[in-house]
């Protein structure tokens, strides 16, 4: 499978009821009750999931909502505050943060570097572009409000929707508060903990 696409992407975890977080949200319970629980696929079975996981590392920059990026609200408080993936994240790559107050970028080790965009969604996604080129992949890294906003803009041309095989009864939804983005399924993956669906947006 080829990553040079230029596509713009998003993958999550979403529960039976339609949730990607659970109720009660917290600094020590990011992800809500249960939240968590929805990644067990990858972290339990990631021979099954492999492809998917090499999807969800393959974009070579990221953008993210600044509750996603941590717990800090308003005006930024805690300079010691570099996230919630330690010293090295995950993202080896630039990763632009929605924001309302403005950030100098936090370099990390590993190739990240959290750049803060106070400027919206459409700035964010060409300075992303503009740092990566066009044949780079770029996701849309969450959290579901992020997310709804990409969506809802028309901006998203790939989705990959994971239903884990639980309940959460309450939390934070992501199909909600927009119109039909118009997505069309266009492959399944299911595995013991997950079914991988990917949607891509109509043209």
């Amino acid at each position: 499978m080829t990553f040079n696409d230029g596509l713009v992407t998003a993958n999550l975890s979403i529960s039976l009821d339609g949730y990607v977080a659970g109720p009660n949200q917290t600094l020590a319970d990011p992800l809500g009750a249960g939240g968590e629980d929805l990644h067990r696929w990858m972290f339990e079975q990631p021979d099954e999931n492999a492809a998917i996981v090499e999807q969800i590392l393959a974009p070579r920059a990221y953008i993210m909502g600044r509750n996603m990026f941590g717990p800090i609200r308003g005006e930024w408080t805690d300079d010691e505050w570099k996230g919630w993936w330690g010293e090295n994240p995950p993202y080896h790559g630039p990763v632009y943060v929605l924001t309302h107050h403005p950030h100098d970028p936090i370099p990390m080790e590993g190739g990240t570097t959290f750049h803060f965009v106070t400027t919206g969604i459409d700035d964010a996604l060409a300075q992303a572009r503009a740092a990566v080129g066009d044949d780079a992949r770029i996701s849309i890294a969450g959290g579901a409000s992020t997310v709804r906003q990409y969506l809802a803009a028309g901006l998203i041309d790939r989705i990959i929707v994971t239903i884990s095989p639980m309940m959460l009864g309450g939390g934070e939804r992501l199909f909600e508060g927009f119109d039909d983005p118009g997505l069309t399924p266009v492959e399944v993956l299911h595995t013991p903990l997950a079914t991988h669906i990917t949607y891509e947006r109509r043209r």
